[in-house]
């Protein structure tokens, strides 16, 4: 009789377990269609740096509004074969095992939208497993610009500064639309860690920093590894 009754049990929780993980799939999916056209209206990152500072500056610009100088910069600073993957960049994640001193992560532009769109700020492996399937989502149903696009309007560039439109405002009092190599490039020299790091400080790092992307901005536009999103 007990083990009739644990089976029964077991059964009912393997059959809850998949109703839960099919209305998840189905959520995920969902939300990645809509955000397809539709602004993401919020990031677990901005709510926290919401409740810690009070307020936050974001201003949503389209991909066209934005010099074309912008996505180039990021594309050089932080994944310059976002044209040639579908969300995972091999080549970067072997080279960052390989040198732990790189300025850039593994992480492909694709996975930093998935993290920072539909998660919340962790290191865990489920985060992470959760990632790569959302990366995989956006890969499937978002045009590179989209991703492009979605990227430069919910990264942070400096504490509470999302976006490079207000990013453009807060240094320099311009929009991102009239953001030259220079600029553009200085300010992707900031990621990954806007906290620490400003595009004015003039130190040596951003400086050189800079002209190392505004250099790959200009290959990358050359070489054609920037057609997805031109």
């Amino acid at each position: 009789m007990v083990a009739r009754w644990t089976r029964r049990l077991v059964r009912r929780a393997w059959r809850a377990l998949r109703l839960a993980a099919l209305v998840f799939v189905l959520a995920a999916v969902g939300m990645t269609l809509v955000y397809r056209f539709v602004p993401p209206p919020v990031t677990w990152l901005m709510i926290g740096e919401w409740l810690r500072l009070g307020s936050i500056e974001r201003d949503w610009v389209p991909l066209s509004a934005m010099a074309e100088v912008v996505p180039l910069s990021a594309a050089a600073a932080e994944d310059a074969n976002f044209c040639l993957h579908r969300g995972f960049d091999l080549d970067g994640i072997r080279a960052a095992f390989a040198d732990s001193d790189r300025l850039r992560g593994g992480s492909s532009i694709s996975q930093q939208v998935a993290k920072n769109v539909f998660l919340w700020p962790d290191r865990t492996w489920l985060r992470k497993g959760l990632e790569a399937g959302f990366t995989l989502l956006i890969e499937v149903f978002w045009p590179k610009r989209r991703i492009m696009e979605v990227y430069l309007n919910v990264a942070e560039f400096d504490e509470g500064v999302f976006g490079v439109e207000a990013a453009a405002r807060r240094y320099w009092g311009i929009g991102a639309g009239e953001l030259g190599p220079q600029r553009a490039a200085r300010l992707m020299a900031v990621l990954p860690d806007p906290k620490r790091r400003s595009p004015v400080s003039g130190t040596s790092f951003i400086a050189s920093r800079g002209r190392a992307i505004q250099s790959g901005a200009a290959t990358i536009r050359q070489d054609g590894r920037a057609d997805c999103f031109l």
